[in-house]
């Protein structure tokens, strides 16, 4: 071979060498946000994982998970854009830092429901209307601690069948609370903080009305039959296994069933 030919052979790998090179840092160029091989995702990490905990529910929590809350608030027109392709709206308090999501409300189109429901019996619902009842009665403090009793003794007036029975539904009503609704937060010893996301829970506009219902059970003046419509009706949409919580209600009775 000649130094002319070894030459240009040499020039020719090179150039076959930079091409690769080229395609393959055009590549991985092409998707700055990816996060492993293959992903055409093109949101950032952070962003994606409030946005999976948006959609797992019951709603993100800028005191629990600072991070995700920075997270959402830089890109919150991001986030809302991707929750609208699922007919999901985002909805944020920036005072108690909250955020959570739900069906979308319009008379344009008819939406799908996006997430499940949560079903609530009517000592669920009476637990949420005096959880609500001790969160707006404290205006202005920053954190609003509870003893349990102290919850149980205001819903003794709804009271039917034996105590232990009526006991089991308590602690049933407040582990749903705790646990699926996320409205309850253990603040100590049988103490525990409520979470702002309980105004969310019911509709402010069927509020009054569902007092009325359940003051007149209370007074023997109507069954729970009455307030189970009621709150079929008033619960609002958030609260899925996240904000979605439906209306899909029942008696305590067929709780124990």
């Amino acid at each position: 071979m000649t130094r002319t030919d070894h030459t240009e052979a040499t020039a020719s790998s090179t150039s076959a060498d930079d091409t690769t090179r080229a395609e393959a840092g055009e590549g991985a160029g092409h998707n700055p946000s990816a996060l492993w091989t293959g992903d055409t995702g093109t949101l950032g990490e952070r962003t994606r994982r409030v946005l999976l905990e948006l959609l797992k529910g019951p709603y993100v929590s800028g005191v629990q998970s600072p991070q995700l809350w920075a997270a959402l608030v830089a890109d919150e027109g991001l986030v809302r854009s991707r929750l609208h392709d699922l007919f999901l709206d985002l909805v944020i308090d920036r005072v108690d830092e909250f955020a959570f999501t739900r069906k979308i409300v319009t008379d344009e189109i008819e939406a799908p429901a996006a997430v499940r429901s949560e079903r609530l019996t009517f000592l669920d619902t009476a637990m949420l209307l005096v959880l609500r009842q001790l969160l707006l009665a404290a205006p202005g403090e920053k954190r609003v601690i509870v003893d349990r009793e102290e919850v149980y003794e205001r819903l003794a007036i709804y009271r039917t069948g034996d105590e232990s029975t009526f006991q089991r539904n308590l602690n049933g009503a407040w582990s749903r609370m705790s646990n699926r609704l996320r409205v309850l937060h253990k603040a100590g010893e049988d103490r525990f903080e409520i979470s702002p996301m309980v105004k969310f829970l019911i509709d402010e506009d069927r509020v009054r009305e569902l007092i009325d219902v359940y003051e007149r059970i209370a007074a023997g003046e109507t069954d729970g039959g009455e307030a189970d419509t009621a709150a079929a009706a008033a619960v609002a949409e958030p609260v899925d296994d996240g904000p979605e919580t439906s209306a899909e209600t029942t008696t305590d009775e067929e709780d124990e069933a």
